[in-house]
């Protein structure tokens, strides 16, 4: 029996997370519950698989969780210092960080500390301190196994091969809502557009973000720091039947893919399970009704986000974490109606421009960048 902590159980990979644990209840408990603020569902939740402390992040939702869970013997936290602390707890074994956001960094950086398995579905951990991150991983022994598809599957791809041989990861994406639609066409999208992804049911933040394929960008810098390689050597597909999740191509020429049907139940699965593969009723894909698989070069001048997370890479230091608080800023600009879908880039840039550069950051450094960046981003809506 593993004890898992869900941050961000009310979430697309929260919730799919609980429909493993609904499936094999000898093999998980769902021990903690974390979400920011959708409180009716994580009552529900509580209610169903019986956590021992459930934490919600806004702290206005404190007195309306506790009472709504009084009848339950059920630890109720509340606020960003509780949801840090509620990970290091001696009876939890794998921590699935799956919060949306910067918000991720500081409870993803505590479990670590605590020696706990991390299923890391929260990319922007990576994209913001991937450095810190990996530091202490290895400091801690502690295992990150990757949640997202695509990393899964390059993950899957390297069981028993060495890193050492790794030529180029092929990174694949789907090419978003927008793939094939001009720049003029692209001007005048809504995010009720931007929501409507051809083939994964996600949050609406990751949502916009494929759209505009920034998504893909921080997979990239994720793709450096879990497997250990240059930027460079990480060249994106665009693919949009979402069969191939992604692929390794080693120094003789061979290429290794991991296929399936796009449903994150899957890797999620996996990473909960690893080293084993469990048995599940998800959807096969069928190969034979497939009658074609493409791939593409993505196109930086339609999608330039794609552009701006290699240049942070490049850049370096703490420009990559400027980035990411730049696009939070741009992405609920824009779900709000606050900004056009192509000025988001336009954000984003000019703030990775205008926030000043430290080349080697701490912690504290990150958390500095992040709140300056987000004014400067603001300052230009």
């Amino acid at each position: 029996m593993k004890n898992l902590c869900i941050l961000g159980s009310t979430g697309s990979i929260g919730t799919q997370t609980l429909d493993i644990v609904r499936a094999y209840p000898d093999r998980y408990s769902a021990y903690a519950l974390c979400a920011h603020r959708s409180i009716d569902k994580l009552i529900e939740q509580a209610r169903e698989f019986q956590p021992e402390v459930v934490c919600i992040a806004d702290e206005s939702l404190y007195e309306p969780l506790k009472n709504a869970l009084a009848d339950m013997p059920v630890k109720v936290w509340v606020g960003a210092d509780a949801i840090a602390e509620v990970v290091t707890m001696p009876s939890i074994d794998v921590v699935v960080a799956s919060m949306v956001g910067y918000a991720g960094l500081r409870p993803t950086i505590e479990a670590i500390q605590a020696g706990k398995t991390i299923a890391l579905a929260n990319k922007e951990t990576l994209v913001v301190a991937g450095e810190i991150i990996c530091d202490l991983a290895v400091k801690h022994h502690t295992p990150i196994l990757p949640v997202d598809s695509e990393h899964s599957a390059i993950f899957q791809s390297l069981v028993g091969e060495d890193r050492s041989e790794i030529e180029k990861i092929l990174l694949t994406a789907s090419g978003g809502p927008f793939r094939t639609f001009s720049l003029e066409q692209m001007r005048s999208v809504t995010a009720a557009d931007a929501l409507k992804h051809p083939n994964w049911q996600m949050g609406a933040k990751i949502t916009i973000d494929s759209a505009s394929m920034m998504n893909k960008g921080f997979e990239v810098i994720e793709a450096k720091w879990l497997f250990g390689v240059p930027v460079e050597k990480v060249q994106v597909l665009v693919h949009p039947q979402s069969i191939v999740h992604s692929a390794v191509q080693f120094t003789d020429g061979a290429i290794k893919a991991q296929l399936g049907a796009p449903d994150m139940r899957l890797p999620i699965q996996y990473a909960l399970s690893f080293p084993e593969r469990l048995k599940s009723d998800f959807p096969r894909a069928d190969l034979f009704a497939l009658k074609d698989l493409t791939f593409e070069e993505p196109d930086l001048k339609r999608f330039p986000n794609l552009g701006l997370a290699y240049e942070a890479m490049r850049r370096g230091g703490n420009i990559p974490c400027v980035l990411n608080a730049a696009n939070e800023v741009a992405n609920l600009a824009f779900r709000e109606g606050r900004c056009g879908f192509l000025q988001m880039s336009d954000i984003i840039s000019e703030t990775m421009n205008k926030a000043a550069f430290i080349a080697k950051p701490t912690y504290e450094n990150y958390v500095e960048t992040d709140k300056e960046a987000r004014k400067i981003a603001e300052s230009l809506l």
